[in-house]
C-alpha cells in the first residue's frame, strides 16, 4: 500500500532516513519494519520562528515492495540525415532545450555559439578573476551553457504556466543533475557540476547528428521576401536554415544593434538595475535562523526581500548564500557583478543582487536611441563603474552603512569578488534617482531583517545584467517575428524568460511551435 504523507520534523531527523521511518510508521499506524521505503516529492524549510523546521511531503511504501523515483525518459531520434534544419542562435538553455526538442521530432538543429565551450571558456574566466582580462567573445555571459553556466544553475522560478517544468528538471536530472532538484523548494546545481551537464546535453544533439558549433558570432540575418533563409557569421560563412531560433541572451547587445540598423522590429522592455551586497554568511544564517550558530543540518540561509520606495519596486535578485561575487563584463571598459555558488554552498559569504525596476521615464536622457534607450542606460552606468573603479575589473564598492548615508568608506571588508574592490561613492557611479531609492530601501531592509542593516555588509556596483533591455516581439500564436517569417525570438535575450528554468520552457514552446508546422 502506498500512502502520501506530510511530515514536520527537525533538521537532524529530516537528515536521517531511519528516523523518518519511524514518523511515517506512527502516521499510518504500523511497525517501521513494514516500511519498504519512500519518496520525498517536496522539501522546504520554514524557519518563520525560532526552531526552524523542515517540511516533507513523501509517498511511503508499505507492505509492498519500494518502486524507486521514475524519471521521465525522452527518445532522441537520429537526425544526421534529417531534411528539415533548424539554426539556433545561441547555446543557453533557451537554445539547447529547443535543440534537443527538435531532436525529439527528428528535426536537426545547428547550434551557433559565438563562445567557447565550457572548458575552454574557464580560461577565459580566470583571466577575468585573476588578470582583470575581459574576452568580449567568451565571459560568463557568453559561451556554451549561456551566462548561467558559471552563475551556479538556480531553479527556481515563477512561470509555472509557461511551460511543464517538471519536464525540464527530469531533463537535467537525465543528464547528471542530483534527484533533489526534482522535489527540493528551492531546487540548485551548483557553478561546479552545471559544466558537466551542459556537456553531456552537447554530447547528445552531437551523438544524434545535430550541428554544434563553437566560435560562430552571428553578424548578420539573411532575409529575402520577409522571410530569413539562413545567417552569416563573423568568419563569412552563410548558414542555411529552414527557420531561425534567436536564443541569444540578455547581453547579446551586437543582435540589438544589428535588428534596429535592418530595420527588424524590436522594443524597449523594463528592466532592473542596482548593486550587490554580500553579507558574512554566518550573520544572515544567525538572522534567519535565530540562532547564535547555524545547526549542521540546515543549509546556509538565503533571503528574498521587496519594499516599495518612491513609486519604485526594489527586490533581491539572485541571491547566493555560501557564494562569491564575480565579474560579469561582456566588454572592455565596463563593470558589471554577478554573483553564484558551489553545489555545497560552502563560501563564507552570502551575497545578493538589490535592484529597482527602470522604466521608460528612467532612460528618457537616451531616448535617441529608440528602443535601444535601456540599453545604452545600462551601459552607460557599466562604464562609469569602471571608470571610477581601481582600474582593470575592481569594482567601486562601499559599507552599507556607509553607502545609506553618503559616507565614502574609510576602509573595506574582506569581500569574495576576486578582481579587488575599490573604495568610492556609489553615488557617483549609479543615477541620482536609483541610489536614492537603493538607499531608503536598505534602511528599511534593516527593519525587516534586524542585523541585516551594517557595516559589515559592503556594496558593489554594479549589478546590470538581471534581465534583457530590449524585447523582440513575436506573435502570439505563430511565435515568429511579426515582420520576418520563420525568425523566433527565444528566451531571456529576447524578453520572455528569466532564468535557467524559464528560458528552457520558452525554447521547447518555440521548438514545438516549428514542429507543429511541419
Amino acid at each position: 500500500m502506498q500512502h502520501t504523507l506530510q511530515l514536520k520534523l527537525l533538521p537532524s531527523e529530516a537528515a536521517n532516513d531511519s528516523i523518518i521511518n519511524e514518523y511515517i510508521a506512527q502516521s499510518v499506524n504500523t511497525a517501521a519494519e513494514n516500511i519498504s521505503g519512500f519518496i520525498i516529492h517536496k522539501r522546504s524549510i520554514d524557519a518563520r520562528g525560532k526552531q526552524p523546521w523542515v517540511q516533507l511531503t513523501l509517498k511511503a511504501f508499505i507492505d509492498e515492495p519500494f518502486h524507486k523515483r521514475e524519471i521521465i525518459s525522452f527518445s532522441f531520434k537520429d537526425v544526421s540525415s534529417a531534411q528539415k534544419k533548424i539554426i539556433i542562435v545561441g547555446a543557453g538553455p533557451a537554445g539547447l532545450f529547443a535543440a534537443l526538442k527538435l531532436i525529439e521530432a527528428g528535426i536537426q538543429p545547428i547550434l551557433l555559439e559565438r563562445g567557447k565551450d565550457v572548458r575552454a571558456r574557464r580560461r577565459d574566466l580566470a583571466a577575468m578573476n585573476k588578470q582583470g582580462i575581459v574576452n568580449p567573445e567568451s565571459n560568463y555571459c557568453f559561451g556554451e551553457g549561456g551566462a548561467g553556466t558559471y552563475s551556479d544553475g538556480k531553479l527556481y522560478t515563477r512561470s509555472t504556466k509557461r511551460g511543464d517544468i517538471n519536464r525540464i528538471l527530469n531533463m537535467l536530472v537525465y543528464f547528471g543533475a542530483e534527484e533533489p532538484v526534482l522535489y527540493d523548494a528551492h531546487p540548485h546545481i551548483g557553478t561546479n557540476k552545471l559544466p558537466h551537464i551542459i556537456t553531456a546535453m552537447r554530447q547528445k544533439i552531437l551523438d544524434c547528428g545535430g550541428q554544434f558549433l563553437f566560435e560562430k558570432k552571428v553578424t548578420d540575418l539573411i532575409i529575402k521576401n520577409d522571410k530569413i533563409i539562413s545567417v552569416k557569421s563573423a568568419d563569412e560563412n552563410i548558414i542555411d536554415g529552414d527557420a531561425v531560433i534567436l536564443a541569444t541572451g540578455h547581453s547579446a547587445r551586437d543582435i540589438f544593434i544589428l535588428l534596429q540598423e535592418k530595420k527588424i522590429k524590436i522594443e524597449f522592455k523594463p528592466f532592473a538595475l542596482g548593486v550587490r551586497v554580500e553579507h558574512p554568511q554566518h550573520l544572515i544564517d544567525s538572522i534567519q535562523y535565530h540562532c547564535a550558530v547555524r545547526n549542521e543540518f540546515l543549509p546556509p540561509a538565503s533571503y528574498s526581500l521587496v519594499e516599495q520606495v518612491n513609486n519604485k519596486g526594489v527586490f533581491s535578485f539572485c541571491m547566493c548564500p555560501g557564494g562569491i561575487i564575480a565579474p560579469a563584463a561582456t566588454d572592455h571598459n565596463e563593470i558589471v557583478v554577478n554573483g553564484w555558488s558551489p553545489s555545497k554552498r560552502n563560501n563564507p559569504f552570502a551575497n545578493s543582487g538589490i535592484v529597482i525596476s527602470i522604466d521608460e521615464k528612467d532612460v528618457q536622457p537616451y531616448k535617441k536611441y529608440g528602443a535601444l534607450a535601456g540599453m545604452y542606460f545600462q551601459k552607460a552606468v557599466e562604464q562609469k563603474a569602471f571608470a571610477i573603479g581601481g582600474g582593470l575589473l575592481k569594482a567601486p564598492a562601499q559599507r552599507l552603512v556607509d553607502f545609506a548615508n553618503n559616507k565614502l568608506s574609510v576602509s573595506l571588508p574582506e569581500c569574495s569578488y576576486l578582481p579587488g574592490i575599490h573604495s568610492s561613492s556609489l553615488k557617483e557611479v549609479l543615477p541620482n534617482t536609483v541610489a536614492e531609492v537603493l538607499r531608503n530601501a536598505f534602511i528599511a531592509f534593516g527593519k525587516k531583517m534586524r542585523g541585516y542593516y551594517t557595516n559589515d555588509a559592503v556594496v558593489v556596483a554594479t549589478e546590470s545584467r538581471t534581465s534583457s533591455p530590449v524585447r523582440i516581439p513575436r506573435d502570439n500564436i505563430t511565435l515568429h517575428h511579426p515582420q520576418i517569417k520563420n525568425l523566433y525570438p527565444c528566451g531571456e535575450g529576447a524578453g520572455y524568460a528569466g532564468g535557467i528554468v524559464s528560458a528552457a520552457m520558452d525554447g521547447e514552446r518555440v521548438a514545438e511551435r516549428i514542429i507543429s508546422t511541419g
